[in-house]
């Protein structure tokens, strides 16, 4: 495996995906009932009533810019997640590839319970199933984000045009099938995009996604001992740093305590759902 530095802290692409086995009927308010003889007087209170009633559901419902401001962008120099404005810069992005293999669920239910938000890229091979959907839909319903990591994990650079086209949009289709929405994140496997598929992620509406470091692919990582000290104390990490992980035993082990130790040095963990994505 091949690690390819850039930027400042530098950046790692490595080969990280191996080859292993491996998203009410309102109910109208009606006014108060008033003194029969006084009819006009009842139809102006009522009118009020419901004016009323409308601005406190204004106040109540609050906007999807509100719940949703993206106030984050990518930085397609490093890979990191920069703030926008006066956003927080100490966060990271956890991010988890190659599911929902065997773990993904599990990952997704530490997560939630530390309140910690992370994407989800995954294969379409892992979905072959009915059980497999169903745990993407379990995965998506706890309101992790679902990217796409193409249908097979090919090499996108060793295959033709037609065939990267196939791998990404059959799984968008896929996906879109299984939890209601298409992906807005693309990693291209071993982090390797080409020129046309760059092209189709835009046609997808889906922005570009690598990493900043990995590990546990390693052979001298695949423990949660060291798994958890390597994530938490790596000399890459650093504010923005996108972390990545995959579905494997070891780093499923280690997740919950690389969580806490990433938040113990001050770090955010960051919702994908504030990142500025391909409109």
């Amino acid at each position: 495996m091949k690690k390819i530095l850039a930027s400042g802290l530098t950046l790692l692409l490595l080969t990280a995906c191996s080859s292993e086995p491996t998203t009410i009927k309102e109910e109208t308010k009606k006014p108060d009932q008033s003194v029969v003889d006084k009819e006009s007087d009842k139809t102006s209170e009522g009118a009020a009533s419901q004016e009323s009633d409308n601005e406190q559901e204004e106040k109540d419902v609050p906007s999807e810019e509100a719940v949703q401001s993206k106030d984050y962008m990518i930085n397609e120099n490093n890979w990191s997640i920069n703030p926008i404005g006066d956003a927080n810069p100490k966060v990271v992005l956890l991010t988890i590839d190659d599911a929902p293999d065997q773990h993904a669920l599990q990952m997704a239910n530490d997560l939630k319970a530390l309140n910690a938000p992370a994407i989800f890229f995954v294969n379409g091979h892992f979905l072959d199933t009915p059980e497999e959907k169903e745990t993407l839909k379990k995965i998506h319903d706890m309101g992790f984000a679902i990217g796409n990591h193409t249908y097979s994990h090919s090499s996108l650079k060793e295959i033709s045009p037609e065939k990267q086209k196939e791998e990404i949009v059959s799984l968008n289709d896929l996906i879109e099938s299984i939890i209601g929405e298409r992906p807005k994140f693309f990693r291209a496997p071993f982090g390797q995009n080409t020129d046309y598929s760059r092209q189709i992620a835009a046609e997808e509406k889906m922005s570009l996604m690598n990493w900043t470091y990995g590990y546990d692919w390693e052979k001298q990582y695949q423990n949660k001992e060291a798994i958890t000290d390597i994530m938490v104390n790596s000399p890459y990490l650093n504010d923005g740093a996108n972390l990545l992980m995959h579905d494997r035993t070891w780093t499923s082990e280690g997740l919950s305590d690389i969580v806490k130790g990433l938040r113990d040095k001050g770090y955010e963990t960051l919702d994908p759902n504030r990142i500025k994505t391909v409109e």
